[in-house]
């Protein structure tokens, strides 16, 4: 710097010392209030916006959580309902009902597919566990492989249930063929 513009700075500060020293009083209080005060709350204010993503993050975490539990608890609701009107329209009611679904439809069935009744048999078994009682069925009917095979495809696709279990074919020396069946239907057990 040149005496020239040092005399003229020397000058200014001299006729303006009160302004210059509350300038530099500000700059520095400004320094201080930056160091002590905004620059800790800058640091808390990015704190807080992790914390607030966090906190959306688990949020967003917690909603799929309970969308997934209230899905199964629906599910299960309607899985529910689907058994009751299963157990209330599809099965037997008690072993009465049950030998009537098995043996006057069989019965049919077989008269239908031109079969001669044997015999057949029928034995409730309680399962083990289970609020249900199995009715297993043994019949024997001869005939024709086609009508035995028409006689099977009319069990399958009737709407009662039951079940075909084994089936078992021989041959006759009359050319006719012998049919043992051993099918289940089942029925709600009731008492204890």
């Amino acid at each position: 710097m040149s005496d020239a513009t040092q005399s003229v700075l020397q000058r200014v500060i001299a006729e303006h010392r009160r302004a210059v020293f509350a300038l530099v009083a500000g700059v520095i209080i400004n320094v201080l209030v930056f160091a002590f005060v905004v620059y800790p709350l800058q640091s808390d204010v990015a704190n807080v916006e992790q914390r607030t993503r966090e906190s959306e993050a688990a949020l967003a975490a917690a909603q799929a959580e309970f969308g997934n539990a209230n899905g199964t608890l629906t599910g299960k609701d309607r899985a529910l309902k689907e058994l009751d009107t299963f157990y209330r329209s599809v099965l037997a009611q008690d072993l009465t009902g049950a030998r009537r679904l098995t043996f006057a439809r069989l019965a049919e069935l077989a008269s239908q597919a031109n079969l001669d009744f044997e015999r057949r048999r029928y034995e409730p078994v309680i399962e083990r566990g289970s609020n249900l009682t199995r009715l297993k069925v043994s019949m024997d009917v001869e005939g024709s492989y086609g009508d035995i095979r028409d006689f099977i495809y009319e069990i399958e696709s009737s709407p009662e249930f039951v079940v075909i279990d084994d089936v078992t074919l021989a041959d006759n020396a009359d050319e006719a063929l012998r049919l043992t069946l051993q099918l289940s239907t089942y029925f709600r057990t009731t008492g204890p």
